[in-house]
């Protein structure tokens, strides 16, 4: 789609956003009777299923295709300013493409090898597949929709045009002209196809030019690709002179190669141009049993998913039939995977739109705190970390608390104090530029031992990650892999410091990545604790990590793969002997657990009120009599993501809770090593006990999940007024706090 950029543009009204037609269909089988049928028991599974219906679950994606319906209802939503909307759209587009990557590949993996088997919630794997292609159609066509006829019009209206090649005048078709002639025509590769040139390999997620070519002396037709270059700018700003100074107008990437394809084909007639985008299998197969060098291996598979299998073609609507064929053909897709979408697209670019200096279209500004136990006394003296951390323990919710003033400068203060003999920390996810591999290096050039445990199989950060681990290792950190088998998953850090009392330890238990960059758009928890019992814990868990010690147990530490599920499978059990006196919340971003959720269906039975707070996935069905009439399910987006975990059990002021890295997932539970710290400082404790207490208020705009399945957006009163956002209610309220004892 292009756009011209009126002055006051017509804005074509969309439908509004529509549940999901997988969802309708599957909540129409349950009325007709045929939703019910005999579930096969799976290894996580709980025993003591008697009395549970076999339809108690909810299947897992299509849940996560609700989640992605969420997004793309804020970015429908016109209270939402206008570059988040944009911003929205982008995330939307960038989830579903890896859904697609990890989620349908590794569906339609199993259903070739015939492994697959019939899903928790009842559904054969091919009837999975169905109602995902069903939804994934209809939230697309959705998508491309509200970008083409709101977002796109609204933008316009501000002076932020995406311009057509035809829109432009001569002059900036000239300028232009000569910028791809300067910077675009060098980089291209024209790929024919013929008896002397096969079709060529499209990579996944590049965006291309099917291009129809006609010999003018033969009159034949020729099919080309040009692929459109991914490491240059998708958005190509036009310079429309002084005129115009508050104005931005931008031509796509694309359009300047299709309106200049003569000169990658000279002598040729360009007859038709096409856009197409193919998504591959990118998930990793790894067996780390037979692998004799972990780095090795994962290196091998990473140059190995480039070439995996498509699972789903995009292409312009107005595609001719004929090039559909070739392509479907080549590329072996099969109808179903083909999605037939409005230019332009790939929306993942709007994020270049979404971060453009234009405040007043955007989120008020955010600046973090520094947590008032961590600010300095004098303004120019510099924070120390470790000193207020053997005054007590703090509480960290980022980004309303500073990471940089925090964890960051905790983990830069241990490797810069003299006194400090060694740190020991875990990597999932970071950037090879963070201060904190720069902390632990110069830790290590100061003859500390310093012990990274880097996750290289983080999901699409591997490259990163391995480069990053080889910069650690040649600096002289001791680099370990984790366990066999698992990914460590686990956010952990330990400082062990020699003082006149012996030897401290300082730890960091948290719910996000060791990520400065991510940490400003996360919402996260983390402790820093001087407990001497979590200080052991840690030691233990880090010693498991790079030694040899299976028998390792913990005193206070919930530690998967052993103990996370067992440890709130009891905790559950023991509030639903309470009955009606009973209470438990958990904040999660996915719960599809058997085990957990059969646990908090007895609970329910029991009486006892369960309160879940859940981002994306969820597997429970609340409010159904019978069986979870004391369960409710919320849901809340906005601009955090929402991204902590915390567990609470017990009613009144002193529920027992823990906070950790574990969502309620096989793959968490059961291939992850993750950790758990109980929370006991009666502050910190009544201060998460309100965070959970307060998502579930009638006044907090949120999503209701009901038995069906169907999610609700409340966001508005009984008046039409828009509810507290919660988020916004928390920058307020921690932008307000003050350091004990301080004047205001």
């Amino acid at each position: 789609m292009t756009t011209t950029d009126p002055a006051a543009p017509d804005i074509v009204e969309s439908p509004s956003i529509v549940p999901l037609p997988t969802i309708r269909a599957a909540r129409q089988r349950a009325a007709n009777g045929r939703f019910i049928r005999s579930v096969s028991s799976s290894p996580n599974e709980s025993a003591d299923t008697e009395g549970l219906p076999p339809d108690r679950f909810l299947d897992r994606e299509v849940s996560w295709l609700q989640f992605n319906e969420r997004v793309l209802q804020l970015a429908a939503d016109p209270a939402v300013p206008l570059l988040e909307r944009a911003r929205y759209l982008a995330i939307f587009a960038s989830n579903l493409d890896e859904f697609f990557m990890v989620r349908v590949a590794g569906l339609m993996r199993r259903i070739a090898t015939g492994i697959a088997t019939r899903s928790a919630s009842g559904l054969e794997p091919r009837e999975v597949l169905d109602e995902i292609s069903v939804g994934a159609h209809d939230l697309s066509a959705q998508h491309a929709a509200l970008y083409a006829n709101q977002v796109a019009p609204l933008l316009a209206g501000e002076g932020i045009t995406i311009a057509g090649w035809d829109d432009l005048t001569e002059e900036e078709q000239s300028q232009l002209g000569e910028m791809f002639r300067s910077t675009v025509y060098p980089v291209l590769t024209p790929l024919a196809v013929d008896p002397a040139h096969p079709f060529p390999y499209i990579s996944g997620l590049s965006l291309n030019l099917a291009v129809l070519l006609i010999h003018p002396q033969t009159g034949r037709e020729h099919f080309a690709r040009v692929k459109v270059p991914p490491l240059l700018p998708r958005f190509i700003r036009i310079d429309s002179g002084p005129d115009h100074l508050y104005r931005d107008r931008f031509v796509l990437l694309e359009q300047l190669i299709a309106a200049h394809l003569d000169q990658l084909f000279p002598g040729m007639e360009v007859h038709e141009t096409f856009t197409f985008r193919v998504t591959r299998n990118e998930d990793l197969e790894v067996e780390e049993d037979d692998a004799e060098n972990l780095l090795t291996a994962l290196e091998r598979e990473l140059t190995r998913r480039r070439f995996g299998p498509p699972v789903r073609l995009e292409v312009v609507e107005d595609m001719d039939d004929h090039v559909l064929d070739l392509l479907t053909r080549e590329l072996r897709v099969s109808p179903s995977e083909v999605y037939r979408l409005p230019a332009p697209l790939d929306l993942t670019a709007l994020t270049t739109i979404a971060d453009l200096d234009r405040t007043e279209l955007a989120f008020p500004g955010f600046v973090p705190k520094t947590h008032p136990d961590l600010a300095p006394v004098e303004r120019s003296a510099p924070s120390d970390i470790l000193g207020a951390m053997r005054e007590k323990d703090i509480l960290l919710h980022h980004p309303y608390d500073s990471f940089s003033t925090s964890v960051q400068a905790f983990i830069e203060q241990a490797a810069a104090d003299p006194a400090v003999l060694a740190i020991k920390q875990t990597l999932y996810r970071t950037s090879g530029d963070s201060p904190i591999i720069d902390a632990l290096i110069e830790a290590a050039a100061a003859g500390k031992q310093v012990l990274a445990v880097v996750e290289i199989k983080a999901r699409f950060d591997e490259e990163n990650n391995i480069s990053w681990a080889r910069k650690l290792e040649h600096a002289g950190v001791h680099v370990v892999y984790g366990m066999v088998g698992l990914k460590t998953h686990a956010k952990l850090a330990l400082a062990v410091r020699e003082e006149p009392g012996g030897l401290r330890r300082y730890s960091h238990v948290g719910t996000g990545n060791y990520n400065p960059k991510t940490a400003r758009i996360y919402e996260d928890l983390g402790l820093l604790t001087c407990d001497e019992t979590i200080g052991e814990d840690l030691s233990r868990l880090f010693n498991q990590l790079s030694g040899m010690a299976p028998r390792t147990k913990f005193k206070r530490l919930l530690v998967a793969p052993r103990s996370v599920r067992s440890g709130l499978v009891e905790l559950v059990e023991a509030e639903a002997a309470k009955g009606p006196d009973g209470q438990i919340r958990m904040k999660v971003n996915s719960i599809v657990d058997e085990a957990l959720i059969d646990a908090l269906y007895r609970a329910s039975g029991a009486g006892c009120r369960v309160d879940l707070w859940v981002r994306g996935i969820c597997a429970v069905r609340p409010g159904v009599p019978g069986l979870s009439e004391n369960v409710r399910v919320r849901s809340t987006l906005g601009r955090f993501l929402e991204h902590s975990r915390v567990f609470a059990f017990g009613k009144g002021s002193s529920p027992q809770v823990y906070l950790g890295s574990a969502d309620m997932m096989h793959r968490n539970l059961d291939r992850r090593v993750e950790a758990l710290v109980p929370v006991t400082e009666r502050a910190h404790v009544k201060t998460l006990a309100k965070l959970l207490d307060r998502v579930m208020s009638e006044d907090v705009a949120s999503w209701h999940l009901d038995g069906d399945g169907q999610w609700t957006r409340q966001h508005l009163d009984d008046d039409g007024q828009p509810l507290a956002d919660l988020q916004s209610q928390l920058i307020d309220s921690y932008g307000r706090r003050r350091r004990p004892g301080r004047r205001r």
